[in-house]
């Protein structure tokens, strides 16, 4: 039997910028993607029974058809039919290090590492580009999650432009690990309390989609300055986010307390981030942030920006 082992990154999002409403329904955004070294790891395993069979160590996420990995296993077997039936079906095994309901992308990571191992199970030979065409098919931060790094998303989320890759930034991630945000409620509830400043026409909603690319933040990506990226850092949901969930302010005030670069929430939340110095420095607030808040319920991972999204890590056939 041939099979791969992967690592999934989660993303934080750097920048996130709300620019108004799509035809779709969705929200026209401007953002800026950063993957984390804190990963998943994903089991492909061929298997000659025509299923796909999906397992996973934690008990937290379902492993049946309503999860993302299964998803994305079920798109390649639509799309490539004789592929399917030539190799046959795929034993998933999800080992979840990425905290669930986090804000971090941890569902799309995973899809998109099972897009790229049964790509190679099946020898098919997919660019990146066809890859992420793929994986917009599933969900707006999938496309992202194939190839990682430091990149500008706009639209939905799904158009990417790489930027300078950032590596060796330590932060400092922070989430309650019963705690959860709904991304829909926290997107509609910006809709209905700030709806009336978004950009009707759509020629304008692209160009501001656009504008994002001369940004402070990123000319700071562009210097590798870490100092003044967090300074620019921005997040439009935390003005709906933070006001609802007291907890995930109490997070970011006590970053604040410390002597970090910048801090901010990812995404909808409710994971709130601190950008460090070193790498010693991160340590340190980790352990002040444990020492100030005892909660167990409470997880605190030191990790660092990476340059890159979904890797091999190992391969085997008989």
């Amino acid at each position: 039997m041939r099979s791969y082992t992967l690592i999934a990154p989660a993303k934080i999002n750097l920048y996130l910028e709300i620019i108004g409403d799509r035809h779709d329904g969705y929200h026209e955004l401007a953002m800026i993607l950063q993957s984390i070294e804190l990963a998943d790891q994903i089991d492909l395993e061929a298997n000659d029974v025509q299923l796909i069979r999906l397992r996973s160590d934690s008990k937290e996420i379902p492993v049946d058809k309503s999860n993302l990995a299964y998803r994305a296993a079920d798109l390649m077997v639509q799309e490539f039919p004789d592929s399917f039936a030539t190799y046959g079906g795929v034993d998933i095994t999800l080992h979840k290090r990425i905290p669930v309901a986090a804000g971090l992308a941890g569902g799309s990571t995973d899809a998109a590492a099972v897009l790229v191992g049964i790509d190679l199970l099946w020898k098919l030979g997919l660019t990146k580009s066809e890859l992420e065409e793929l994986a917009a098919q599933l969900g707006s931060d999938i496309p992202f999650c194939i190839g990682g790094g430091t990149a500008i998303a706009t639209r939905r989320g799904e158009i990417l432009s790489p930027l300078s890759g950032l590596g060796g930034i330590y932060i400092v991630l922070a989430k309650y690990r019963s705690l959860s945000v709904s991304t829909a409620w926290a997107y509609n509830t910006y809709r209905s309390l700030f709806g009336h400043t978004y950009i009707k026409d759509t020629e304008n909603l692209a160009a501001r989609g656009n504008a994002v690319h001369s940004g402070d933040i990123v000319q700071a990506i562009t210097r590798q300055d870490a100092t003044e990226i967090a300074q620019k850092m921005h997040n439009d949901l935390e003005k709906v986010v933070l006001p609802e969930y007291p907890q995930v302010l109490q997070l970011k005030e006590s970053f604040a307390k410390y002597d970090i670069l910048g801090t901010m929430m990812s995404g909808s939340g409710p994971s709130v981030f601190a950008l460090c110095e070193s790498q010693e420095k991160a340590e340190q607030v980790k352990l002040s942030m444990r020492e100030e808040i005892p909660n167990m319920d409470l997880e605190l991972f030191v990790t660092r920006l990476i340059t890159h999204g979904i890797q091999v890590k190992s391969q085997f056939a008989i």
